[in-house]
């Protein structure tokens, strides 16, 4: 049970990295533009500014090249692999991933944009799995997994975000706890 749970912890971790990017690169002054251009839906924010040009293509560049990175290291490990990497594309599979990742960020963003909920603030369960869900939806275009893996990851992330959330908050990243 350990390892098909390490398994799919590394599997997934592009994604998480995806997650955390806009943050970590939130000190670079371009392409700081609001992905929904500062228009609005039904007098409300679609996304809101925190959602940047800039967060997604950093999102999905960090994950492309952690996806990378981890098929260097990882060689003839395949025992510890869910998927045989030399058989796939990873640049355009860290792509899905990180797509997926932002794309299910800013639609909570969207949710909760709709129910007045400020950003920042703790929406549970959404602010955990709006990522892993959207990366499992746009990552399923191209690599097929199977339920119980994609549940399992699910409930993965239910645990793991809130836990690096706070790291982010103990290191001075992020400004709020969860």
């Amino acid at each position: 049970m350990f390892i098909y749970l390490v398994k799919i912890f590394w599997f997934f971790l592009p994604a998480g990295v995806a997650n955390m990017a806009p943050v970590l690169f939130k000190w670079v002054p371009w392409l700081n533009y609001p992905i929904d251009f500062n228009k609005r839906y039904k007098d409300q924010p679609i996304f809101g500014p925190h959602k940047t040009i800039r967060g997604f293509f950093f999102g999905i560049l960090a994950c492309m090249v952690f996806l990378y990175w981890q098929t260097t290291i990882t060689g003839s490990m395949t025992d510890w692999l869910i998927i045989d990497y030399s058989q796939t594309n990873v640049f355009l599979l860290g792509f899905l991933m990180g797509f997926g990742a932002l794309f299910g960020d800013a639609i909570r963003s969207f949710f909760k944009r709709r129910r007045q909920i400020k950003p920042g603030v703790y929406w549970f369960p959404f602010d955990q799995i709006d990522w892993i869900i959207g990366t499992i939806i746009f990552m399923s275009f191209y690599v097929y997994l199977p339920w119980h893996m994609l549940l399992s990851a699910v409930a993965m992330a239910l645990f793991f975000h809130p836990f690096f959330n706070y790291l982010g908050y103990i290191f001075k990243i992020k400004k709020n706890k969860f």
